[in-house]
């Protein structure tokens, strides 16, 4: 279930995008599959699928 307001704090961010770069090294994901890999980990982390655009590409930048 969504949940409305959901914020994300700068320590959330770090973690939410060390978690990305940890399974994608580990995974060997290839990067034209990061940002479904960095979606997944935000909506699960969040528990909304309801993302935003600058966060994704925040976690999914080189």
């Amino acid at each position: 279930m969504d949940k409305p307001g959901v914020s994300v704090s700068s320590f959330d961010c770090d973690i939410i995008r060390n978690a990305f770069i940890k399974s994608v090294l580990e995974a060997n994901i290839p990067e034209d599959q990061w940002r479904a890999k960095a979606t997944l980990l935000i909506t699960e982390f969040m528990g909304s699928a309801d993302i935003e655009p600058e966060l994704l590409e925040w976690i999914v930048r080189k």
